[in-house]
């Protein structure tokens, strides 16, 4: 069945009433994108941050009846926000395509490392013997194919393969869906602890784990401010941002035991420099960066 695509670049405080007008008339499927790929930085928990200008794209199926549905919407719009023109919807002809099929396609098993494979749900492992990872992309936290993700990946499987993560704890922060701390854990970990500020990441992580066969006692899942500060770990990630990572960097350093391993991502390359700088005066010796696709993972160790 054909669709049509709506689209709109709206302000901020227009997106939550056009999105409202729009699901009310039929429309399916919304979607809130950056319009110039400005990173949105550590929200307060329960908020949905939005960018300066922000794209708002929406699919329809009534072909005969969207102009009519579109002058509704705008006579909606008029009487709740009379001193605010609402913004322009752009119609557009999508051809008759199985979109989930076509998303499911485009996800396929991707390897991590040595022994390391992320498996989307309905794939066979490409490696039965490997270390595999199955997670479903309906889950809108993170599936590995970021840059980011995939540099943490890697480190974690390559510390397992050094067997400096066998027996230890393990520390991720913002763990979004929770593919760094099951990944751990897979790979040869005792036990992993995810924070995240957002309540339905937990959710996720939780799926996961029950996905993968992880024992609830294995993984805890808890936000930011219940972690306990006293509370060091051999193994931290933190796969976020470089903004929250400088203002973090006192706590995610605090929690960085004796001897232990440090992770950082989400890092632009011309960020690096003062991430680094900021985690050695938290007493850390940090790594030279690694870098993929203009993304960068920085390493470190606090010394014995």
């Amino acid at each position: 069945m054909p669709w049509l695509q709506l689209k709109a670049h709206v302000a901020p405080e227009q997106a939550e009433t056009l999105e409202e007008l729009l699901l009310a008339e039929g429309a399916t499927a919304i979607t809130l994108q950056d319009a110039h790929d400005d990173p949105v930085f550590e929200p307060e928990r329960g908020s949905t941050p939005l960018w300066h200008e922000t794209v708002l794209t929406g699919l329809y199926d009534d072909l005969e009846g969207v102009d009519a549905m579109l002058e509704r919407v705008h006579q909606a719009w008029a009487a709740e926000q009379p001193e605010d023109p609402c913004p322009e919807v752009e119609v557009e002809l999508l051809a008759d395509r199985d979109w989930e099929r076509e998303w499911m396609d485009d996800f396929t098993p991707m390897q991590m490392g040595e022994r390391l494979w992320i498996v989307p749900s309905w794939h066979e492992p490409p490696e039965p013997g490997a270390v595999n990872l199955h997670l479903d992309p309906g889950l809108a936290f993170g599936t590995g194919t970021h840059p980011t993700t995939a540099l943490c990946l890697a480190w974690l499987d390559a510390l397992a393969i050094t067997e400096a993560l066998d027996g230890q704890a393990v520390l991720d922060i913002g763990t979004g869906s929770g593919i760094l701390a099951i990944a751990a854990l897979k790979l040869g970990a005792r036990r992993a602890l995810g924070t995240d500020i957002d309540p339905q990441a937990l959710t996720a992580s939780r799926d996961n784990a029950e996905r993968n066969g992880v024992a609830e006692t294995s993984l805890g899942l808890c936000y930011p401010e219940q972690l306990d500060d006293a509370e060091a770990f051999p193994i931290v990630v933190a796969n976020i941002l470089a903004g929250p990572l400088v203002e973090m960097a006192p706590m995610i350093a605090g929690h960085v035991a004796t001897g232990g391993r440090l992770a950082l991502s989400g890092i632009l390359e011309n960020q690096a420099e003062e991430v680094l700088q900021v985690y050695r005066e938290q007493g850390l010796l940090m790594d030279d960066a690694v870098t993929r696709e203009g993304w960068v993972r920085l390493t470190g160790r606090r010394p014995a």
